[in-house]
């Protein structure tokens, strides 16, 4: 007999367990709908959007793994991870990307009248972002922005700026582009700024809005070759990441999952 699949405590719809990990079992407009409810009612919350690369990390990291662990929600941000919840026959229904997020959600709060704080990003370009999508969908309320400077986490001041920042906006939904595990970190520290609050934690997003990298045409995001692009625009610093590390992960994913999925894993 099957067992029923497990559930979200939170949202009440259904989670797949993936390398230690649970990711709620939503396509992009679905979430979308989730959070915005929540935050129209005042619950906030911390969203992690794991990639294969993050995955490893957490495989390799114990520390790492509390960290993704501590976060509220969990979507699968790869499709090598949305194929591997096929193989193992517990399928997710998409990938949720946060690069997607930085789209979906601004549109989505600015027709529910909610805020949004762009926290991270390089220069000015939180401030870019904010205007692009603003421009895109009148009525979104940016209600602040702020990058802190190059090696911010050593310093305690920086800290209270932000969290002194935040609480004065009082935004519904925080967005913060910083590579991981940097954001995250930053995000567990800071989020009582705006408990009510979603916070989000998207990497490079701001530079993609902004035009500052382009992002991989949308073939290649639906059929999960994004990181060759990836790897073509900066390879000294992605090529051993994906070729190195996370290509031989991947398939050791796939491994466990088809082990899962034969009853002997």
């Amino acid at each position: 007999m099957t067992a029923p699949p497990r559930t979200s405590d939170r949202f009440g719809v259904p989670v797949v367990e993936l390398h230690g990990l649970t990711f709620l079992n939503v396509d992009e407009p679905h979430f979308v709908e989730l959070l915005v409810d929540e935050a129209r009612a005042g619950r906030g919350g911390w969203v992690i959007t794991p990639n294969t690369d993050i995955v490893r990390l957490c495989a390799a990291d114990p520390e790492i793994l509390a960290l993704v662990r501590e976060a509220d929600v969990r979507v699968a941000d790869g499709m090598p991870l949305v194929w591997a919840s096929h193989v193992q026959r517990t399928p997710l229904r998409g990938r949720v990307c946060g690069s997607d997020l930085i789209h979906s959600i601004p549109e989505a709060a600015a027709r529910a009248g909610l805020s949004l704080y762009m926290l991270g990003g390089k220069d000015d370009t939180g401030e870019q972002t904010g205007r692009i999508l603003t421009a895109r969908s009148p009525g979104l309320r940016i209600v602040g922005t702020y990058s802190p400077p190059f090696g911010f986490e050593k310093d305690p001041a920086q800290f209270q700026i932000m969290v002194e920042r935040i609480e004065q906006a009082r935004p519904d939904i925080v967005f913060v582009a910083l590579s991981f595990p940097k954001g995250e970190r930053l995000i567990q520290q800071i989020r009582h700024a705006a408990p009510s609050a979603w916070w989000i934690g998207v990497g490079a997003a701001f530079d993609f809005v902004s035009g500052d990298i382009k992002r991989a045409p949308e073939w290649m995001q639906d059929t999960g070759t994004e990181w060759l692009y990836r790897i073509s625009q900066d390879p000294k610093r992605l090529a051993r990441r994906y070729l190195v590390h996370d290509l031989p992960f991947a398939a050791s994913l796939f491994g466990r999952s088809l082990r899962r999925r034969l009853g002997r894993g």
